[in-house]
């Protein structure tokens, strides 16, 4: 089997590096994105190419791009988490900061790569399976990865003629700086290694949705079927 490039962004560190190392262990051309610098360094050896740029500026994704030929899957994984710590005195910049690096920074993203990808190739979202239920504290992580839920299943139907398949994947808890820094259980937690399986597993089979782990994605999915005040007991301390 011919190898495949696949560009990867956020592969410098947790999700994004161990489907780097899958790939690269396989023979694929991976071509590693990121913004660290030190890091993609170190990656250089290893992988096909490094692009270095920061998602939310433009200008640096478009410049990146010039240096691209062609894509078989596009993986569109890079992302950042913080919290809403006092709702009545909401922080808006935090909100803004988020939603700018978790979606808006997609479109620009799109705009220069996704005409990279050839036909019959693959868009893959990471989103999270906090969009499976409202959580306390997640207005910017939820509101910005619903958003990416959307955009991946609308831009599915749009693609369909360019023959470009879409997947949306929705993990549970994984081990990575990101959620290092959570003070609050994590239940069925993976770690990045075993997220990378299952994201690498949903690719090849070019499925549509992926979620995992079960037990935590489908207790979610139960409990958004239930009552309100039901999950809201469960979710929300002292309710």
């Amino acid at each position: 089997m011919s190898s495949k490039t696949i560009l990867i962004t956020g592969a410098t560190s947790g999700i994004g590096y161990s489907l780097f190392q899958h790939y690269q262990q396989k023979g694929d051309n991976v071509i590693a994105c990121g913004r660290n610098q030190e890091k993609l360094g170190e990656m250089a050896d290893s992988a096909y190419k490094i692009g270095q740029f920061d998602m939310t500026i433009p200008s640096e994704i478009e410049a990146f791009a010039q240096s691209i030929d062609s894509l078989d899957i596009l993986v569109l994984n890079a992302g950042n988490c913080r919290y809403i710590d006092d709702a009545k005195h909401f922080d808006g910049e935090l909100f803004a900061d988020v939603i700018q690096t978790n979606l808006i920074s997609l479109g620009w993203i799109l705009q220069y790569l996704l005409p990279k990808v050839r036909q019959g190739g693959q868009v893959v979202f990471v989103s999270s399976s906090a969009t499976l239920m409202p959580f306390q504290r997640s207005e910017a992580y939820g509101a910005s990865k619903s958003g990416v839920d959307y955009l991946a299943n609308s831009l599915r139907l749009d693609l369909l003629k360019e023959k470009i398949d879409v997947t949306l994947i929705h993990p549970g808890f994984i081990k990575t700086p990101l959620t290092d820094k959570n003070n609050f259980p994590m239940p069925f937690l993976l770690t990045s290694e075993e997220a990378a399986l299952n994201i690498a597993s949903a690719i090849d089979s070019r499925k549509e949705y992926a979620h995992f782990p079960k037990r935590l994605t489908m207790t979610l999915k139960f409990l958004s079927i239930m009552p309100n005040w039901i999950w809201r007991k469960m979710i929300v301390k002292g309710y």
